[in-house]
């Protein structure tokens, strides 16, 4: 077995400078970003999160304007829940740690799926929406954490042929390596698409253009 050696060089990402998604096949995802995560107090939080708020908001803000839809996963959690034996407690249900961030509250016709594991798409209402409800193929999948909620989400979107892509300004991780790790997966194990910027994203055929 080959052992790595302690620092290890990353493989290159391939990334795409500009990606123009179809407003109306198009969903963006947001991923876990809940009190605990993200503020705060929390009793996990992701040192770079909130840095990503200001980019996420206004890529919301431009999918809405082009009539995409949003979806949020929402890390949900009840008394003797087993992923408390891995983790510290959080996210438990009704919480404040467990609420969705006041920055990127959803709107009533938004989409909330509360979930158990990692993958935003275990145990949830999140494939049916987006495939039988909302016909959607393309996915912007955004939130924290990189290499954990994020990356399980968007490898089983990738899994279920959606088209993935993942701006790097928009997602937070724990280390250097694990957003590396996570942009690589992304563009190449499941050939989706990674941008620096979510400024590289666009819309088009939507409401903002009618």
């Amino acid at each position: 077995m080959q052992i790595p050696d302690e620092t290890v060089a990353v493989p290159e990402i391939a990334w795409r400078q500009t990606v123009k998604l179809p407003a109306q096949d198009s969903a963006v995802i947001v991923v876990d970003m809940q009190n605990d995560f993200v503020k705060q107090g929390g009793s996990l939080v992701v040192p770079d999160a909130a840095a990503t708020l200001g980019s996420q908001q206004r890529l919301l803000a431009r999918a809405r304007s082009a009539g995409v839809r949003i979806a949020y996963t929402q890390d949900t959690h009840f008394a003797g829940d087993p992923e408390w034996d891995i983790w510290p407690r959080h996210c438990e249900a009704d919480t404040w740690g467990w609420e969705i961030v006041e920055e990127l509250a959803p709107r009533p016709d938004d989409l909330v799926c509360p979930k158990s594991r990692y993958d935003g798409f275990y145990g949830t209402w999140l494939e049916h929406f987006l495939t039988n409800v909302w016909k959607a193929r393309n996915l912007v999948i955004v939130g924290t954490v990189s290499s954990i909620c994020v990356l399980h989400t968007a490898a089983s979107a990738g899994l279920r042929w959606f088209s993935v892509v993942v701006p790097a300004d928009c997602i937070s991780a724990l280390t250097d390596f694990d957003q590396a790790l996570t942009l690589r997966q992304v563009s190449w194990l499941y050939t989706g698409s990674v941008t620096k910027s979510a400024e590289a994203i666009s819309f088009t055929g939507g409401d903002s253009e009618q």
